[in-house]
């Protein structure tokens, strides 16, 4: 099966920020994980995921046609 043209190049960039996010994911887990997240890794974890959703719509518009 053929890739259509420029469409592996969006794969591997929404790939590689899906792993950076997974990655920013452990990092507060092992950082914040004393005992429990606690509200500052929760916190964390929040901003993560608003980071995460800033990022993918940032791709979303650099990969656009």
């Amino acid at each position: 099966m053929e890739l259509e043209e420029g469409m592996a190049k969006k794969i591997v960039v929404s790939t590689a920020a899906v792993g950076v996010y997974v990655a920013l994911i452990l990092g507060i887990g092992v950082t914040y994980n004393h005992q429990g997240l606690g509200a500052t890794g929760g916190l964390a974890l929040a901003g993560s995921i608003g980071l995460f959703v800033l990022v993918m719509a940032g791709v979303g518009l650099l990969l656009s046609d």
